[in-house]
């Protein structure tokens, strides 16, 4: 009996291993998904001397885009944010998350500029309140300043489509 538990080990391993591939990390639940979005006042990317607080958006729809500089996922993402910015539908505030002003700034100014505005959260302590696995995640906060969606990953043009941008639409109407 004891020269089959290396095979019996193996098969246990092989279906968890199974199991964890199946499942979708983009989709993982947030505990933070209808309750208020953590309160924060930070210094503004391009003006450090003025501030941005989460209580400055009490009574909008909006979106907070958690970015670095260092982030290739959001390189991917910006096309898609840029697009969004020019359509006007929501407001896009970044979080530039554990970067340097001026790499932050560079980085814009190469790319372009989707953001209202950009809050510096340099030593990452807003992005933990929020739970940020990695960036880029974007959260989706209505009204009420209650976080109603959390995007984990770069947002693509069908995940804004089919998810994001009709439940602005819904929670812009209330």
């Amino acid at each position: 009996m004891t020269r089959f538990w290396p095979f019996i080990a193996f098969v246990v391993l092989a279906g968890f291993l199974y199991v964890g591939l199946s499942l979708k990390p983009h989709e993982v639940p947030s505990p933070l998904i209808n309750k208020p979005a953590p309160a924060f006042n930070l210094p503004q990317l391009h003006d450090p001397a003025k501030r941005f607080s989460s209580q400055d958006m009490k009574g909008q729809v909006w979106l907070l885009n958690v970015w670095a500089s260092w982030c290739v996922s959001c390189r991917e993402e910006h096309p898609v944010l840029m697009e969004l910015a020019r359509r006007n539908i929501v407001p896009i505030y970044g979080l530039d998350y554990k970067d340097k002003n001026e790499e932050g700034e560079a980085w814009l100014r190469n790319g372009g500029d989707p953001y209202t505005l950009i809050a510096a959260d340099a030593d990452g302590r807003v992005g933990i309140d929020y739970g940020v696995y990695g960036v880029p995640e974007t959260y989706l906060i209505d009204k009420q300043g209650v976080i109603r969606y959390k995007q984990i990953g770069a947002i693509t043009h069908q995940n804004l489509q089919e998810k994001i941008l009709p439940l602005v639409a819904e929670l812009q109407a209330k």
